[in-house]
């Protein structure tokens, strides 16, 4: 049976991160001169923090770790979320033999539970194994249209699959022909830095939604944790003041900056006080 869910109920947990902050002692080791034992063991810096922050030299950000629980996604949005390298994933497999026991679980969104096309099928497809038609009126039809929505594809790639395990074939092999609704689960790292970089991306409105949903969750757990660290977490336009998205900005943005725009008015400001201009 297909367990059928809709994007935006995916579950987001923190394991791990917040708490203590390293950030503050890795930045000590750039300039401090004191012994080792006096920098570790440094009572905590929320100034250091604020500066590194606001000067935008991050590095030491990567010595604070993040680790999250994920489910309730789809293998959508698997493909997106590991285009960010700079982290760590091990996700639920789809290989391993569970003796048909694995849930037939999918995700996709509720907008398209509307849509049911009539999509023309051959008629020698509804036909038994020795090629009669399993029913008279199809004894002389080249084509017939069955009417298909969500679910029935679903359905349909599931009993395929079930079937598959009857005949003993391997579930590494039955995979391929899953959808991409498919749900997953994972455990996902990221450090602070990666993490922040990966919210003005994945924050965006011009984001695809679920992803969207996903990183906005990580987001406002990151920011109960550790709030010093994620103070101005969010999209790029939050984090930068503009849009850098130029003539692709989000309809429901137009009233930020774009990149553009605010250049323009950094070389109006420089014109004004006889200063060079603003270098695209």
């Amino acid at each position: 049976m297909v367990l059928e869910k809709h994007t935006g109920n995916g579950k987001v947990v923190l394991i791990a991160g917040g708490g203590k902050i390293y950030t503050d002692i890795a930045a000590r080791f750039v300039r401090s001169e004191r012994p080792l034992e006096d920098i570790i063991a440094s009572p905590y810096s929320k100034r250091i923090v604020e500066n590194i922050l606001e000067c935008g030299h991050k590095a030491a950000l990567e010595f604070d770790f993040f680790l999250f629980g994920v489910e309730g996604y789809s293998r959508v949005t698997e493909a997106q979320l590991v285009r960010k390298r700079i982290a760590s994933y091990l996700i639920k497999s789809g290989r391993a033999e569970l003796g048909g026991k694995r849930q037939f679980s999918i995700v996709y969104p509720k907008t398209i539970d509307k849509l049911a096309a009539l999509v023309p099928l051959p008629a020698a497809l509804l036909s038994t194994p020795d090629g009669a038609p399993l029913h008279k009126s199809l004894k002389n039809c080249d084509t017939l249209s069955l009417r298909v929505d969500a679910r029935l594809l679903a359905t349909l790639a599931e009993q395929w699959y079930a079937k598959g395990l009857e005949m003993g074939m391997l579930e590494e092999e039955l995979r391929y022909m899953k959808p991409q609704a498919t749900e997953f689960k994972a455990i996902i790292g990221m450090n602070a830095h990666a993490l922040l970089d990966w919210f003005a991306i994945r924050c965006c409105r011009n984001a695809q939604h679920e992803i969207r949903d996903l990183a906005t969750k990580m987001m406002k757990l990151c920011k109960k944790a550790a709030p010093d660290l994620f103070r101005d977490a969010g999209p790029s336009c939050v984090q930068l003041g503009y849009c850098p998205e130029n003539k692709a900005q989000n309809v429901r943005c137009r009233r930020t900056l774009t990149k553009s725009e605010a250049l323009k008015i950094l070389a109006e400001w420089k014109k004004t006080r006889g200063l060079a201009p603003a270098r695209e």
